[in-house]
């Protein structure tokens, strides 16, 4: 009897799907074995998004580093700690969610209490995400519309 395309297609699906079990299932293995940081493979068991209206945390300590927006580390989408220090709480992030502009802040030596063009080569308004832009050298542009 000879398969239609139809059913040569759903088996080739179905050994697809085998072979993902078998990979997972040995990926699952070599975390256990070799104590391997499960986020480094969380693209295999894609997590859910997490429904929270707990705002993010700016800055956040997130391997080691500072983090003064949402990042994409170990993820397809931009997420957020909701702790300074990550504590694996975290949710999937929105456009409401760019960190605030943080005023006053220092920038060379004097104090901005509002977005500056100065030290913008594209003449546009920026701000400082820390106190002091000197020395932190985090900031974000702001819009156009107050």
């Amino acid at each position: 009897m000879e398969l239609t395309p139809s059913h040569k297609y759903q088996s080739m699906k179905k050994r697809q799907l085998e072979v993902m079990r078998h990979l997972v299932g040995w990926v699952s293995l070599a975390v256990c074995m070799y104590g391997l940081n499960a986020e480094l493979i969380s693209h295999l068991h894609p997590p859910g998004q997490e429904i929270s209206i707990a705002n993010c945390v700016f800055p956040f300590i997130y391997g080691g580093e500072f983090h003064y927006n949402c990042i994409s580390v170990h993820s397809d989408f931009d997420w957020c700690s909701l702790d300074f220090q990550f504590q694996g709480r975290w949710r999937y992030c929105t456009a409401l969610d760019p960190p605030m502009c943080i005023f006053p802040f220092q920038f060379r030596k004097k104090t901005m209490n509002e977005c500056t063009k100065e030290g913008y080569i594209l003449n546009r308004s920026w701000c400082s995400l820390t106190e002091n832009y000197n020395k932190d050298r985090k900031w974000k542009q702001c819009s156009p519309h107050k």
